[in-house]
């Protein structure tokens, strides 16, 4: 039985993806590579550790889809697989003691409003540890026990470190205004 869905063809790409198929990834890459640039770009801050995470999640896609279990949604899967890629680089840069050369800065983004940039800049200030839980739960609507289970703490811990990073981007942007 395939786990096609509604779509018809999703089945038949995740077999051809899966055997190793470059179209059937390149397909995959097409339909779901925005949205988890967006993710990783999220979690890790930076556009160069985004563009290496969703690289690293597709070039080791044909084998993970090996363990894929196609019980449930192929994207909340794609998302969880992204975000334990990034959650991966986060901690190595952090062992390495790498630090973002574009602190803050959007690259060739089109231009914001001030309050916007003003919340993106507080949001990357945060330590990983809690900006993480928030990009998590907060914009990618992960539950406080999904979030736990990808982070390896409890869901307590998780609702604390949500809690905490709320009080400091609120102290930030009273700060800054």
């Amino acid at each position: 039985m395939s786990a096609a869905g509604p779509s018809g063809g999703r089945g038949a790409s995740v077999e051809a993806a899966r055997a190793g198929s470059p179209e059937a990834l390149a397909a995959l890459y097409r339909e779901h590579g925005p949205a988890l640039f967006r993710l990783a770009y999220r979690l890790t801050g930076t556009r160069e550790d985004a563009e290496d995470v969703v690289h690293d999640v597709f070039v080791g896609l044909p084998e993970a889809l090996g363990r894929y279990e196609e019980r449930g949604n192929l994207v909340g899967w794609l998302n969880r697989v992204t975000a334990r890629v990034a959650l991966m680089r986060l901690r190595s840069r952090n062992r390495r003691g790498e630090v973002a050369l574009d602190a803050g800065g959007l690259g060739g983004a089109p231009p914001q409003d001030a309050d916007r940039i003003a919340l993106q800049s507080a949001v990357n200030a945060l330590p990983d540890p809690l900006r993480v839980v928030l990009v998590l739960t907060e914009i990618e609507g992960y539950s406080h026990a999904e979030a736990a289970e990808l982070l390896g703490i409890s869901a307590g811990a998780s609702r604390v470190r949500l809690n905490r990073a709320m009080r400091r981007l609120r102290k930030t942007l009273e700060d800054g205004r």
